[in-house]
């Protein structure tokens, strides 16, 4: 099960009735952020999604509205007690962001590990933190975040989780490959194990791999001709409706930003499940007053709102 929250919806400024646009991932209690622009410790403290479990920050693009919350939030994990290595990702020129917020922030009791314009990233999630890997054919992650190079006025990433479904226990497959069954549960949680000096992977006892929960993140940019194979079959599209009507598309590609009608046509070419709008402009007091013209093209279009989530489940 993946636990999904709209933080913030807004975009450029915030605005007494709208956060700026973020957006946590609850999945096994560790938890993802997609941007984090001024104001965003406030949204968490407001849902109650708490700080110190926050093992991934993702930034679209290093645009204010995206960003300025990040040194607020950096110290308040470290407030938390925290202690286990945090991964921001970015697109190119987030180190030197990350390194000028860090000029306020003398301490922090946990390592950042920045990552910037990476394209494909795996991790384990553990109890305690989610932790990067290096796959091979023995070892199997429970996460993979892929990256899309947008168009927008700063260079901007789109991201896609793919959320892995544990594979099931093979009674036959572990006594085929006479795996001892003192070993057994620890290689069903995907560990690798010695016993005897000898080795044993999950791959030897573990079944086919099963359907996992796909989730697409995109804002600030224009359509791409490569958004809909990026996004496709997500069961959760997340992305940008600066503007609610097509009279504002001379603003739209003045500025490198979508309509409602734009947005939706992407969701329909991805086979996606819902659409989920955000990052609305401050001109818009009530989005939903403009999401027919989403759901003209795509019918299961949704503008969000600030506190709004979504509970993505694994299907059989």
């Amino acid at each position: 099960m993946l636990n999904v929250t709209l933080l913030g919806t807004g975009g450029g400024m915030p605005m007494p009735n709208r956060f700026l646009s973020s957006v946590v991932m609850n999945f096994k209690g560790r938890k993802i952020l997609l941007d984090c622009g001024e104001g965003t410790q406030v949204a968490m403290r407001v849902n109650g999604t708490g700080f110190k479990s926050i093992d991934i920050i993702c930034i679209s693009h290093l645009h204010g509205d995206h960003t300025y919350g990040l040194p607020g939030l950096l110290s308040t994990i470290g407030n938390s007690g925290r202690t286990e290595d945090i991964y921001i990702i970015g697109p190119k020129g987030i180190k030197e962001v990350i390194e000028g917020f860090l000029i306020t922030l003398p301490y922090l009791p946990y390592k950042l590990n920045i990552l910037e314009d990476a394209s494909n990233l795996e991790f384990m999630v553990k109890k305690e933190k989610m932790e990067l890997v290096e796959l091979n054919e023995k070892i199997s992650s429970d996460l993979s975040i892929k990256t899309l190079e947008l168009d927008h006025s700063s260079p901007c990433l789109g991201y896609s989780f793919n959320i892995r479904r544990g594979r099931k226990f093979n009674v036959e497959k572990a006594l085929m490959n006479k795996v001892p069954k003192e070993v057994w549960s620890k290689l069903q949680r995907n560990e690798e194990v010695s016993l005897n000096g000898v080795k044993y992977y999950s791959y030897m006892v573990l079944g086919d791999e099963r359907k996992g929960i796909k989730l697409s993140y995109t804002t600030d940019t224009r359509p791409t001709e490569d958004i809909p194979g990026f996004i496709k079959e997500s069961d959760l599209y997340i992305c940008e409706g600066t503007y609610g009507s097509e009279e504002d598309m001379h603003k739209a590609i003045k500025n490198k930003h979508m309509t409602f009608k734009e947005a939706a046509n992407l969701a329909k070419r991805g086979q996606v499940k819902e659409l989920l709008l955000t990052h609305f402009s401050p001109a818009i007091n009530d989005p939903k007053e403009f999401i027919n013209n989403a759901r003209e093209v795509f019918e299961n279009s949704h503008a969000g709102s600030d506190g709004e989530e979504r509970i993505l489940n694994f299907k059989e």
